[in-house]
């Protein structure tokens, strides 16, 4: 794989992030049960292969993913920590059956010292706001993000589900350096806006769900069927009718990804890292199989007879909406 050790520089910030990280998200609970242990080698086999870019969250588990990231890569933080780059999220409180969105002084400051404890570091490379608080002032937010890394407890400042116009009020009071967004073949809304405004201002971009949270996979069929505890089982893009459809476009792009010798998860992946404003590919695994697969997407080179190719093949999908925190919640 002979782009597995290539790096870009993430927007402002100016971090050299390998463009596939590793996203922990399924690790915190809402995907069903895991072997941990596997989880733990995929982690390490990603760094291996690699991958410095590590992306969790508070939310994912309330610390459980932070502290699994933490147990898989001790050695390295403890000895390397500058050759490790390592991303989390806050700004999601708990409360009685889910979560509700909280970008308050007082909750983010709690929620850092929390993070940095569950990952058992001194410092968190990029801390991103997970959604956007309606009930916050963003000025608010801003200032503590601000104050958080002039303290050294964070070191550079991104969001998570912003539109260009939240990226813009943000920035107001603070530098946003990053933004994280939802981005695949099935949900491209971002493209007119989001991604432009992005790209204009050199706000580094890291997707989330390029492979469709399974969908781009080629591992889901008509008979799937998700478990209670994972968020997939309630989602409309997951629906009977809704997958029937989009899996059709599935084969029809598994086509393509036969033509140019890849894997179907291969050509999502290229496709998500073709776009000029896109830096970065959040990849999740629970196998050390699966994101030695994710890395080969960087050898993939697609053509401009190639991306009409998917272009075509798209104009059959449904459009999917990703999740958000009250979706998830009960």
């Amino acid at each position: 794989m002979a782009g597995a050790s290539k790096q870009v520089r993430l927007g402002r910030s100016e971090l050299m992030v390998s463009p596939i990280a590793f996203g922990t998200w399924q690790l915190g609970g809402e995907w069903g049960k895991f072997d941990e242990q596997k989880a733990i080698e995929a982690i390490r086999h990603a760094r291996g292969l690699g991958i410095n870019f590590f992306d969790t969250a508070q939310a994912y588990g309330f610390g459980v993913s932070e502290r699994l990231l933490a147990q898989a890569l001790e050695d390295e933080l403890l000895e390397a920590r500058e050759d490790v780059v390592i991303a989390t999220k806050g700004g999601l409180r708990q409360i009685p059956g889910g979560v509700t969105r909280d970008s308050s002084p007082e909750f983010l400051r709690d929620g850092v010292d929390r993070s940095l404890d569950a990952l058992g570091v001194d410092y968190i490379d990029l801390y991103q706001i997970h959604w956007p608080d309606p009930d916050t002032p963003f000025a608010e937010t801003g200032a503590v993000l601000a104050e958080l890394r002039d303290e050294g407890k964070i070191r550079h400042i991104g969001v998570s589900n912003y539109s260009a116009e939240q990226l813009e009020e943000l920035s107001q009071t603070v530098p946003v350096e990053t933004l994280q967004p939802p981005y695949h073949l099935f949900a491209r809304e971002i493209e007119d806006d989001v991604l432009l405004w992005c790209l204009d201002n050199d706000v580094g971009v890291l997707v989330y769900g390029p492979l469709a949270h399974g969908l781009l996979t080629g591992t889901i069929d008509e008979d799937t069927e998700f478990p209670d505890d994972d968020w997939r089982s309630g989602s409309p893009q997951f629906s009977k009718a809704n997958l029937r459809q989009n899996l059709e476009v599935v084969r029809q792009l598994t086509k393509i990804a036969d033509e140019l010798d890849c894997t179907l998860s291969q050509l999502a992946l290229a496709w998500t890292l073709v776009h000029p404003a896109v830096h970065v590919a959040i990849v999740g695994s629970r196998r050390p199989e699966h994101i030695e697969e994710s890395v080969g997407a960087l050898d993939v080179q697609l053509s401009d007879a190639n991306l009409q190719q998917i272009e075509t093949v798209m104009q059959g999908a449904v459009t999917a909406d990703g999740p958000s925190p009250e979706a998830n919640s009960d």
